[in-house]
């Protein structure tokens, strides 16, 4: 993505970049509903959407689809830019070119969310900026639910049902040295000593048992097969089966 020059037909070598007095100047002529300066306004802003998408770029997306879905961000953020606010357009626009292909992504995510879910999610999402824009704080579930008269358990069930996976080797510190990543930071409960043990243990009390013994438990523990099926392959009754694994079993449980 980065090494492309040309993104839906636009070659990105020769995108202007505006001034901060141009942009004033232009939004003195949008606010008047001058359609040409809203174009020129959008194509003097088009770096900016490049420069948003490029930290898509790990994610085998087509970057024509995340220019595309980029402009739109930037056209709403356009049409909902108040200048008296004193903040920089770029400061305004970032977030919502973000925000609009986050939710593109969702939307084309392959782990399928239902779309009431989705619904209850984005209504949160939507009040959560209002807050912020408002009251200048991150809201809490609770003043969330307020806001949009609906249960604090399904905000909370919604908002995690859109949560993008992210890597495991996705760098969460770096101080200069090398990088902390996600993988670093998870607990692995299966193979901590006592489960190293155990498994000893078990491998040892195997060897215990009989050969049949050891065929009956292959087949019911580990092929997962019925009584009957085991019953079937090896030719003897149900009953012999459920007799053998009982006593094996009984045998190994003392053993360890």
């Amino acid at each position: 993505m980065n090494k492309k020059v040309e993104i839906c037909g636009v070659n990105t070598s020769k995108l202007k970049v505006l001034s901060k007095d141009e942009k004033a100047k232009l939004f003195e002529r949008i606010k008047n509903g001058d359609k040409g300066a809203r174009e020129e306004f959008i194509n003097g802003n088009l770096k900016l959407v490049l420069s948003v998408i490029r930290k898509f770029s790990n994610r085998n997306e087509n970057p024509d689809d995340l220019f595309q879905i980029g402009c739109v961000g930037l056209i709403k953020a356009i049409d909902n830019f108040d200048t008296s606010q004193g903040v920089q357009f770029s400061t305004y626009a970032v977030p919502m070119i973000i925000g609009e292909i986050r939710r593109y992504l969702r939307d084309n995510n392959s782990i399928r969310v239902s779309r009431s879910l989705r619904d209850t999610a984005y209504k949160a999402l939507s009040a959560k900026e209002k807050i912020i824009s408002t009251q200048f704080k991150e809201p809490t579930i609770g003043e969330i639910s307020k806001e949009i008269d609906i249960p604090k358990e399904e905000i909370v069930m919604a908002l995690d049902a859109i949560q993008e996976p992210i890597s495991l080797f996705e760098p969460i510190y770096h101080d200069g040295g090398d990088a902390i990543y996600v993988v670093d930071q998870v607990k692995d409960d299966k193979n901590t000593d006592e489960a190293w043990l155990e498994k000893i243990a078990l491998n040892d009390a195997l060897k215990k048992l009989n050969k049949r013994e050891k065929q009956i438990l292959n087949m019911r523990f580990f092929q997962g097969k019925t009584q009957m099926e085991v019953a079937s392959e090896i030719d003897i009754s149900q009953a012999q089966v459920s007799r053998l694994e009982k006593s094996a079993l009984n045998r190994m449980k003392k053993y360890i």
